[in-house]
């Protein structure tokens, strides 16, 4: 779970409305069954990146429009119906639309995670608590050195909201994942220096020590993350 994310994510959606489409209308009568070219390929992918991007954020079109919009400005200029005034407008009303939304997405998962893990504690004899917030129960004693903050150590772990949504695990990948304790979350940093190679461990995250209010593609805002983690390796040590 690196912390490093995407500068990309507000450039796609601009540069794809305009590459999106290489041959107008043409592009709803070509079979897509195959991608036969690089210019099939770029146009897919281009298309592909947008649709997630606007799902992730939430935003909803009219397709017909849609299509509308850019067909008109790559055919002829002069047929786009808004000029780029007007244009500039609504996008900044959208962008304002989509902050308020995750805005509110947020202080809501913040409550539910503050009950959560409250609830949680209360309910779990076995989980216990740190300092900073951070829950965890212990599946299986390792009897191996412990990695501090430094170290890059080897793990498997399979990752989910608490409504039971999995968003990731290196089990399904079927391959174990290496990283710096420092690249990763607090909540991983502070985490794996409790385990001893050979340990399984299952952590609740708050998200004040996971991503906050930052959402992910596939982990909202101020989402509580669950991890089993299992600690194979230490790889390289301080």
């Amino acid at each position: 779970m690196l912390k490093k994310e995407s500068k990309m994510k507000y450039f796609y959606p601009i540069v794809m409305i305009f590459f999106i489409i290489g041959c107008g209308s043409e592009t709803k009568q070509k079979s897509i069954s195959t991608l036969s070219t690089f210019k099939d390929s770029t146009s897919y992918a281009l298309g592909a990146d947008l649709g997630s991007n606007l799902k992730q954020q939430g935003v909803e079109i009219d397709y017909d429009v849609f299509m509308a919009g850019i067909t008109d400005a790559m055919l002829d200029g002069d047929l786009v119906k808004l000029d780029q005034k007007q244009r500039r407008s609504v996008m900044a009303s959208l962008q304002q639309s989509i902050r308020d939304k995750a805005k509110e997405e947020g202080e809501t998962n913040l409550l539910k995670a503050d009950e959560f893990l409250d609830k949680n504690k209360a309910d779990n004899s076995d989980v216990k608590e740190t300092p900073t917030g951070l829950q965890y129960r212990v599946l299986r004693e390792g009897d191996g050195d412990s990695p501090v903050a430094e170290d890059r150590v080897k793990v498997h772990y399979a990752g989910k909201l608490i409504d039971g949504t999995e968003f990731d695990s290196s089990y399904e990948r079927g391959d174990p994942t290496e990283f710096g304790l420092n690249q990763v979350i607090k909540g991983w940093t502070e985490g794996l220096q409790l385990m001893k190679v050979g340990a399984k461990y299952e952590f609740f995250i708050h998200p004040n020590i996971a991503y906050g209010a930052r959402p992910r593609p596939t982990i909202p805002a101020n989402s509580v993350l669950i991890f089993e983690v299992e600690l194979l390796d230490i790889v390289t040590k301080k």
